[in-house]
């Protein structure tokens, strides 16, 4: 893993053991195209590229296809694709404008991609991650559409997001074995309340040179300390759509984690979300941590962060968020839905 300063606050890093380059934070595109109008996108995407941000990571889930469009749009009108590395998943068939199924087959990812790359207005996607473990298709089909993709000059990058650390490894192999080109980045979300790819996601990363895209790193929200004691009218938690998503992270366990976030960053002098990205950015495997801010404020609060927490601030997160490493996070499928609608 390298890593150096490129503009104000932004770190540019290589994803794994590859070519890639990426910014440490990136730029989450769910709420695009729904709740985030394309002026506010357009202002969420200036002040990222100034500070030096590259990686955008949005789904063809992400209201039904409407944030890539909506990141196509600006590329048409105010932005120059080239200055930015697009991650975006396959899985997806829609039908009537909803998603209708879910496969990870040739024909699906075909499909996928080519839906993706209209909407985004683009002719290559930087980095293609299938969505989902549970999908009906056989690894070697899967694996092979994902290289082909590649050798076709769609897809210059190949992930996988949401998938047990054993499958990613076997899936890897097998394009190795088979001298395809192999996989480059994983998609896991990670944060002080979702720690439990620590078990074996990061290490198997480390072992075979991949870089992890983590998402959700500020815990879907809450660790940027905007429920602290209230859930205010504009935020996901109290959106119809989105509040089921944000609901596992307002117990009071996760209160106990953001409380000592306060602690911490009251003592440094910093927002709570300095501390929070610079917890999920120590671990080297991490190539960069996704947040997806709703305004351009929000954003901007996002990042100007510490680069590196003193030992005695990590270790102490560390230990009060340790129970999290026990408990998976990670969406259920009927949630993709909601993300569509």
């Amino acid at each position: 893993m390298f890593f150096w300063r490129y503009a104000s606050h932004m770190r540019l890093r290589t994803v794994g053991d590859s070519g890639l380059v990426v910014s440490d934070i990136g730029l989450g595109t769910l709420t695009w195209g729904k709740d985030t109008d394309s002026d506010e996108s357009q202002a969420l995407l200036t002040i990222f590229a100034d500070e030096g941000g590259t990686l955008i990571d949005t789904s063809p889930a992400f209201g039904s296809g409407a944030a890539e469009h909506q990141i196509g749009s600006l590329f048409t009108s105010a932005f120059n694709r080239s200055d930015f590395v697009i991650c975006t998943r396959a899985s997806f068939h829609f039908r009537d404008g909803h998603i209708a199924t879910r496969t990870s087959g040739r024909g699906a990812l075909y499909d996928s991609v080519a839906g993706s790359l209209a909407r985004l207005n683009t002719s290559y996607i930087d980095v293609l991650c299938v969505e989902g473990d549970d999908l009906p298709a056989p690894d070697e089909e899967t694996a092979e559409a994902l290289a082909s993709l590649v050798t076709r000059g769609l897809v210059r990058y190949i992930g996988l997001a949401d998938f047990p650390a054993w499958r990613i490894s076997a899936i890897d192999q097998l394009l190795q074995e088979r001298r395809l080109p192999a996989l480059t980045a994983v998609e896991s979300e990670y944060s002080l309340l979702s720690r439990s790819i620590e078990k074996d996601i990061l290490p198997m990363a480390h072992m075979r040179g991949l870089g992890v895209f983590a998402t959700s790193a500020l815990g879907r929200g809450v660790l940027s300390g905007q429920y602290i004691g209230t859930i205010p009218p504009t935020s996901r938690a109290a959106s119809a759509r989105l509040a089921e998503f944000v609901e596992p992270y307002l117990d009071d366990e996760s209160s106990h984690i953001v409380q000592a976030l306060v602690q911490a960053a009251d003592g440094l002098d910093v927002p709570l979300t300095d501390i929070a990205l610079g917890w999920a950015l120590a671990d080297p495997a991490i190539s960069s941590a996704l947040i997806g801010p709703r305004t351009a404020a929000q954003l901007a609060t996002s990042l100007h962060r510490i680069d590196q927490l003193p030992t005695i601030v990590q270790e102490a997160l560390d230990d009060v968020s340790i129970e999290r490493r026990a408990t998976d996070h990670t969406p259920p499928a009927r949630l993709f839905s909601m993300f569509a609608s």
